[in-house]
């Protein structure tokens, strides 16, 4: 039986011990969809444009508190607590781990705080375009602040979303921009109301089930803590042992596909989340959409995985310490993440040796991806070798976050013989960080222009945000990538 101690309501247990699972996992998912049925009355019936903004605010607020309540009991005072102190805090002075809940929290007050602390105290020439677009002009009431930090759309599995973003969608002014005709400019689309989202939020959920089958199916199968097992470890070959782990990754990962997608499903079914039309006018309802799945599975490099997993908390490091940092902006960012993810010591180790592997994998993509742009049988080998490469890197990465303890973390990569964190340290010593295009002759710096080309063609995907939030920051790619972003 499905039995296990809960901090929330204990009323769906029978329902727990017949699926099997803990009863913290029966609530979180009952609740979200009990958020998807809210979030569709709440656009039927309480629309912008037949209620005030109050009203919205208040409901959202208080499905919110239920829905946090529900699966955590008084525990979910702490959100409140946090909320007010941190709300003081913002006022005061303009600035700015536990549940999932609390993780979101977290992001959009310290988000909030910073849009502030731009707005409110800093000078427009001081700021970059991404931070003058996000700057927040106006101290947001208490209401607004709980309602942003604690709507029953997001306070369950987010995603973050700007202030801007959320006010504009409150109150029933779009705040997106979307792509207008050939020239690529873009503009505000004031004439054209916002359609239905049924059918982006029909295929979100046909996800969210295939996800959710293949995790309860597939994943217990392919465990990932038998990389560690000691028989396999003797037995198995090499092959073998990187086969196992790519897959056992692989199949750890439609818990988060379906967490994700579920929640995007429920923002766009409340009406939130539409990004609008692109320049063939098709709608767009991923304004604050976490992950691109085919893009995850198929990347070719560490870059482009980091550009399509956890896309909002990507750009949260972004702006809140990434941009901010004055020395070592790729170790800090990191290093808050790991922070952030709680105090398990496999999370450090996954961050820290993704600093390894972020620095190495930006050291050589700089150096060779290049040469071999064309011809396109060329591009096809040296694409299929990178995806081998780059799912093996991550999968080896991430393996400590999945196994969050000391010991069996150091087991699996002493099993390894630490074989990627060497090749990684070799990589930085005997290879420039970037190779410089002064140097570089005139066909290198052709080929490292269709290089880039061949990037932006790849990850831009024209999905990732025109959102306040994520269009701003996409302004600068270019400014951006010299300056060695994060998700290089």
């Amino acid at each position: 039986m499905a039995t296990t101690s809960t901090t929330g309501s204990t009323l769906l247990q029978p329902l727990s011990n017949a699926v099997q699972l803990p009863i913290d996992q029966v609530n979180f998912v009952v609740c979200q969809l009990f958020a998807l049925l809210a979030a569709v009355w709440f656009r039927t019936y309480l629309h912008s444009s037949k209620t005030s903004s109050f009203i919205r605010h208040v409901v959202a607020t208080l499905l919110g508190l239920y829905l946090a309540f529900f699966c955590f009991g008084w525990y979910a005072l702490h959100f409140l607590v946090q909320s007010g102190i941190s709300y003081c805090i913002v006022i005061v002075a303009g600035v700015e781990n536990m549940h999932h809940p609390m993780m979101i929290i977290t992001q959009k007050i310290t988000s909030l705080a910073y849009e502030i602390h731009d707005g409110m105290f800093r000078k427009d020439e001081e700021l970059t375009p991404s931070q003058r677009g996000l700057a927040v002009r106006r101290m947001p009431s208490l209401l607004e602040y709980v309602s942003y930090t604690c709507n029953f759309m997001g306070i369950l599995a987010g995603p973050l979303c700007s202030y801007k973003d959320y006010i504009a969608f409150i109150e029933g002014r779009p705040s997106h921009l979307a792509p207008s005709g050939e020239s690529g400019k873009e503009e505000q689309q004031h004439e054209r109301a916002d359609p239905s989202p049924n059918a982006a939020v029909t295929e979100k959920l046909l996800v969210c089930g295939l996800s959710l089958l293949f995790h309860l199916t597939i994943s217990n199968m392919l465990p990932v803590e038998y990389n560690i097992d000691e028989h396999f470890q003797a037995t198995a070959s090499w092959p073998a042992k990187a086969t196992y782990l790519y897959v056992s990754l692989l199949a750890a990962r439609p818990k988060y596909y379906f967490a994700w997608t579920l929640a995007d499903a429920i923002n766009n079914a409340a009406g939130f989340g539409f990004r609008g039309y692109d320049k063939n006018g098709v709608a767009r309802w991923d304004l604050i959409s976490n992950l691109r799945i085919q893009q995850i599975e198929m990347s070719t490099s560490f870059k482009m995985f980091l550009d399509n997993w956890n896309i909002q908390t990507a750009l949260w490091l972004k702006r809140v310490c990434y941009e901010r940092a004055t020395f070592s902006p790729t170790i800090q960012t990191f290093f808050l993440s790991a922070i952030w993810h709680g105090v398990y010591p496999g999370y450090y180790l996954t961050f820290l040796t993704g600093v390894l592997m972020t620095l190495a994998a930006r050291a050589v993509r700089s150096n060779f991806r290049h040469y071999f742009i064309e011809p396109p049988r060329l591009k096809l080998c040296y694409d299929i070798i990178t995806w081998v490469a780059t799912q093996l890197t991550i999968s080896y990465t991430v393996v400590p976050f999945v196994l969050l303890s000391i010991k069996p973390s150091f087991k699996f990569y002493s099993s390894w013989y630490y074989c990627l964190h060497i090749c990684s340290i070799l990589v930085l010593l005997l290879l420039p960080a970037k190779k410089s295009q002064k140097r570089a002759s005139t066909q290198e710096n052709v080929q490292l222009s269709r290089a880039k080309k061949f990037d932006e063609r790849e990850n831009s995907l024209g999905q990732n945000s025109f959102s306040t939030t994520n269009n701003v920051c996409n302004q600068n790619q270019d400014i951006d990538s010299r300056h060695s972003s994060l998700t290089q």
